[in-house]
């Protein structure tokens, strides 16, 4: 593979710039009085306010020091609003200037109202193409999309458990929102269940996803965004500990991706189911992969290492799949093995 193209320091100081904004801009929303509850083991931040007479709460986020820290600024952040946007609107502007890639009106507007009702705040990730382009900010490599992202198809994916969980959902129905922007959902064979939408005019289509841990591949509920989802075996690896990402759109969308290293191993198993079937998707999985794991082996190999030590946990279904792909990829191969 040839050298990484990096975008430059100036570059990806102002991505991580934008993002801390944009995290810090999430907790203005915030009405009433923060509450931390336990939920299946596991600690979450709610806003706890009133209507009326009725006790209301909605859903921040999971307990973590970043967001306990900008919980105990909160007055310090709003009162930066004003000052704030304006920033952002500069970093996008620089960001632009420096070459990192930007979202297409299309796939922004959308991504834009999903983030408005609260798909990301509520567990949604974004998957697949769209999310191996936001890596390009995250690394602060200049990753290409000739031959390794040529779809402008959006999956959004969550853990069924989590969904009903957390006790809350996207603040307008997802069918209006997506028929809002020229999106008609896609029959299913379980009839009332609607996973897939299209739009016709930009052949775009948007997929909800969410693991599965049984035999079958069937249709789940995913109540906390109002939507029913395919379910996909080894999805929960990709899914495990997401990241915060923004897209260049406007002055950004902030939006969740998985990690970039679950991502890659997570393309290597994807590749290996779909070869033989779909050939050119699973040429593009590796693509992705390969790039990928050229650029974490280099700047992250700890983390690498340790997503690939985890997928081979995983048994031998697993390592088969994994096996097969990198079969293809002597290079991907050889740096995995020196992990």
């Amino acid at each position: 593979m040839d050298e990484l193209s990096r975008h430059s320091l100036n570059a990806q100081s102002a991505y991580h710039d934008l993002l801390r904004s944009h995290l810090d801009e999430r907790v203005t929303e915030i009405r009433g009085t923060p509450k931390l509850y336990k939920v299946n083991e596991k600690s979450y931040w709610y806003d706890t306010y009133r209507t009326g007479s009725a006790q209301q709460r909605t859903y921040i986020g999971e307990d973590t020091p970043e967001l306990r820290a900008r919980l105990e600024r909160i007055s310090e952040i709003k009162a930066e609003a004003s000052e704030r946007n304006d920033h952002r609107t500069r970093l996008v502007r620089l960001l632009r200037a420096e070459g990192v890639a930007t979202m297409d009106g299309g796939t922004g507007s959308l991504l834009s109202a999903m983030a408005r009702i609260g798909v990301f705040r509520l567990g949604g990730t974004i998957i697949g193409t769209q999310a191996f382009k936001l890596y390009e900010g995250e690394l602060g490599v200049k990753l290409g999309y000739s031959g390794a992202a040529m779809t402008g198809d959006v999956d959004i994916a969550s853990f069924e458990r989590l969904s009903v969980a957390l006790d809350d959902t996207v603040s307008e129905p997802m069918n209006d929102v997506l028929s809002n922007l020229s999106f008609d959902p896609v029959p299913s064979l379980d009839k009332g269940k609607v996973w897939r939408w299209r739009q016709t005019r930009r052949e775009m289509l948007v997929e909800f996803l969410t693991p599965s841990f049984e035999a079958d591949e069937g249709l789940k509920p995913l109540p906390s965004l109002g939507v029913s989802a395919q379910s996909l075996h080894y999805l929960n690896f990709l899914l495990a500990r997401p990241i915060p990402a923004v897209g260049l759109y406007r002055s950004g969308v902030l939006v969740q991706i998985p990690r970039p290293e679950a991502f890659a191993i997570h393309k290597l198993i994807v590749a290996a189911r779909r070869e033989g079937r779909d050939a050119i998707k699973a040429r593009k999985d590796r693509a992705q992969a390969a790039l990928l794991i050229a650029a974490l082996a280099e700047d992250r190999p700890g983390e690498l290492a340790e997503a690939w030590e985890e997928a081979r946990a995983g048994g031998p279904k697993w390592c088969a799949l994994i096996d097969k792909t990198l079969k293809h990829m002597p290079e991907s191969a050889a740096l995995l093995a020196e992990c």
